[in-house]
């Protein structure tokens, strides 16, 4: 970490034509981030400016500074705590010692890279903190890298990745501002929710009380399952003015973000009492990685060694939610690893969902593999249990990854050849990070190559867990992949990850946390080389559905599993916000008709995949001819709207969807098209009550981006059915009637 040349005390700046972003450096050499804002003035094309000076692209003052701009990080060290008690990631001393050191500017491609250094006199410890803007495109990914400089080893217990104020955006106040999370649970991904700020944070009266709040509202996950329990994102929305925040945490581990109010400056004691220099409030964001309070993780960091946070993303708009989420999936598909699976986005025909359920055999398999090609599959997936003996309890014998002899008598290879003859690109099921106890695996590697706590095993529901930090481990699996990809030609892997350790391991005399995040990050190593080995491999993101969701692996994986939810009239909600949380095409969701099912249902369960990733599964071989039709019919559909779906972004006409709504409606959106998907389904605790009405058979969907504007509404699916549509072109709203439930239809405006 070399040091540029001092900057004189002014401002550094980034204007361009969807964003403005200040940092100011005082002559004491704090440096604050005191403005970061969508622009409005959507016509200049914007400069940016270091030091004060110009440079091409540079343009005058924006929008309105913070009054309490902080410190550009907090980082918690033992020996300085924090300067006002609670546990609040903005008020570390050792965060408001940091001073200024210099700073530069770069382009790389689409990106400018902003990087400032900062140091504490006092321990020696120097940060780095670098701004990395997708430009004209509103969103910013930022990290922070620590390196000791003193003469003694440095502990750390904390440190921020992003942190921010001005969340209520330009002239906004906290009484205007409302807080978006997302809860994530197994079986129940993607249920948004939103709270005002005040009602969250209380307006405690700051001029009588002459102290900063002690309070904060945030979210944590804790372990391996980085989306168990909230989604690894957040947003602030100014709703009187539609200024929003976007947020998520970039990692494949634990998490926290918070959002609190704050007043001080970051010179001055956050507890003082008395009055302030700065008595007017603002809300802040702190995006971290794992930390010691929320997950076991402390660092001792020896003279010249670095620490690198996760990074942690921001998208702003004027727009509200949905603006802001349009330019973080802009961000998204810049930041991720390119690959065709994005583009050509191939039906995938996957047995285990209400189907096989993890009891493959040949004998089960081919009659399958013929069905699923006959109504459009592009590819076929084996799932879970092609590794198993039969009558084998498989759940403790995993790890070893070798085709059962019992379950394909002439071998694996007669059901993927049979896979390969009709057309489709065969795949398995691996679970690469869990060993079975009973496996030959956890017999021949050493203890090091697992999770360890306190000089033994850590075993999880009947698997020990491998640890990527070491050469045996990773070794291990490339010799299972190679062979699996090189030798029987998959070419495509559901990856899974069905235990979750908590809170890591203490392999290498590390704490607990920080042994999870070097393997968490070891893993996203081995992905990487395993693509590099295999360009042409398409891998799914799996952990029991979407306990995983979270960009670190979907900037690397093709496809995310939405869910394990075998309930289609409950899937429907995770579906329906899916898109929220990932690219649209990258979100699989499944679609498993069964041949006992009404048409109704049928064309239920086949809608929801038709706006994301189409993940097929159902017992096809059984259906009938007609029913097998409905489903050709789906997928032939899909191929036609397939193509649109990279370059949209998402809308939600009835507004983000909730768990037991009956009218649910998700909606993409580009230049050239937008897709309608409704569905109408029953209340819940109705929904086996066989023709269970909900409260009225239409509904009205405002479409406010093309009111005014000539458009040509299409029913494209169901091909036949109930499902009338009308199209109001003055008020942009679209009137869909389904009057029985459930009953789903997708629907295309394509503007003049």
């Amino acid at each position: 970490m070399t040091a540029p040349p001092t900057q004189p005390a002014g401002e550094v700046t980034y204007r361009d034509e969807v964003l403005d972003l200040c940092v100011e450096v005082s002559p004491e050499g704090m440096a604050r981030l005191t403005r970061l804002a969508a622009r409005s003035d959507q016509g200049d094309q914007g400069e940016s400016r270091v030091g004060g000076k110009a440079s091409p692209a540079s343009g005058q003052v924006g929008s309105p500074r913070s009054p309490s701009g902080l410190p550009l990080l907090d980082v918690v060290t033992p020996g300085s705590g924090r300067a006002w008690s609670g546990h609040r990631y903005v008020e570390s001393e050792t965060g408001a010692r940091m001073r200024y050191a210099g700073g530069s500017q770069r382009t790389e491609g689409r990106w400018r890279v902003l990087t400032f250094l900062l140091e504490d006199p006092r321990s020696g410890l120097r940060a780095e903190v670098v701004y990395r803007v997708l430009q004209g495109a509103g969103v910013l990914r930022s990290t922070t890298r620590l390196l000791n400089d003193g003469p003694s080893p440095l502990a750390v217990e904390s440190v921020t990745s992003f942190l921010g104020s001005g969340l209520a955006g330009p002239g906004g106040e906290l009484g205007d501002l409302e807080i978006f999370w997302a809860e994530n649970d197994w079986l129940s991904e993607n249920r948004w929710q939103r709270r005002a700020f005040r009602d969250a944070l209380p307006d405690l009266d700051r001029r009588v009380h002459g102290a900063d709040p002690r309070a904060m509202f945030g979210f944590t996950s804790q372990g391996g399952w980085s989306s168990a329990g909230y989604l690894p994102m957040g947003a602030a929305v100014n709703r009187r003015t539609g200024h929003a925040w976007l947020w998520q945490v970039e990692h494949n581990g634990g998490w926290h973000w918070q959002v609190g109010e704050h007043t001080g400056r970051g010179d001055e004691q956050p507890g003082a009492i008395g009055p302030r220099s700065s008595p007017e409030t603002a809300a802040y964001l702190a995006l971290l990685g794992p930390t010691d309070r929320e997950h076991h993780w402390c660092l001792v960091l020896e003279p010249g060694e670095t620490f690198e946070t996760v990074p942690g993303a921001v998208a702003l708009s004027g727009e509200g939610f949905e603006g802001a989420l349009a330019r973080m999936t802009e961000y998204r598909r810049a930041a991720r690893r390119p690959h065709l699976d994005h583009v050509r986005l191939p039906v995938i025909f996957n047995d285990y969902m209400n189907t096989v359920m993890g009891e493959p055999t040949t004998a089960r398999l081919l009659p399958l593999v013929d069905a699923a090609a006959n109504t459009g599959a592009e590819c076929f997936c084996i799932d879970s249990g092609w590794y198993a003996e039969l009558g084998e309890r498989w759940w403790e014998t995993v790890g070893d990854w070798r085709p059962s002899s019992s379950r394909f008598p002439n071998g694996i290879e007669e059901v993927l050849d049979a896979i390969r003859a009709r057309g489709m690109v065969p795949g398995l099921w691996l679970e690469p990070e869990v060993v079975g106890t009973r496996s030959v695996a956890a017999g021949k590697l050493p203890d090091e190559a697992f999770f360890c706590r306190r000089g033994e095993r850590v075993v999880e529901q009947g698997r020990y867990l491998l640890d990527l930090r070491h050469p045996a481990a990773r070794a291990h699996l490339d010799d299972a992949v190679d062979l699996l990809v090189g030798d029987l030609g998959i070419g495509y892997l559901k990856i899974d990850y069905n235990v979750c350790p908590t809170p890591g391991t203490d392999t290498g005399g590390l704490s607990e946390g920080a042994g999870l995040l070097g393997h968490n990050r070891a893993l996203l190593e081995w992905l990487d080389g395993l693509l590099e080995r295999h360009p042409g491999l398409t891998i799914e993101n799996c952990a029991s559905g979407g306990m995983r969701a979270d960009f670190a692996m979907l900037s690397r994986l093709q496809l995310q599993s939405t869910s394990d939810q075998q309930d289609f009239l409950r899937y429907a909600a995770i579906s329906a916000a899916a898109p929220a949380a990932m690219t649209p095409e990258q979100a699989a969701s499944w679609a498993y008709p069964q041949p006992e099912w009404s048409d109704d249902e049928i064309t239920f369960t086949l809608c929801g995949a038709m706006l994301g990733r189409f993940h097929l599964s159902g017992n096809l071989d059984r259906m009938s001819g007609h029913q097998q039709r409905l489903v050709a019919e789906a997928l032939e559909v899909y191929k036609r709207v397939r193509s649109e779906l990279p370059r949209s972004v998402p809308f939600w006409p009835l507004g983000l969807p909730g768990w037991t709504d009956t009218w649910l409606a998700l909606g993409l959106r580009n230049l050239a098209a937008s897709y309608v998907l409704v569905w109408h389904r029953p209340a819940l605790d109705d929904a086996r009550r066989p023709g269970a009405a909900a409260e009225r058979s239409s509904v009205i969907l405002p479409v406010p981006h093309l009111r005014g504007r000539q458009a040509r509404g299409e029913l494209v699916y169901p091909v036949r059915g109930l499902a009338t549509i009308f199209w109001d072109e003055a008020l942009g709203q679209l009137k869909v009637e389904l009057p029985r439930t459930p009953s789903a239809c997708l629907v295309e405006l394509r503007a003049g």
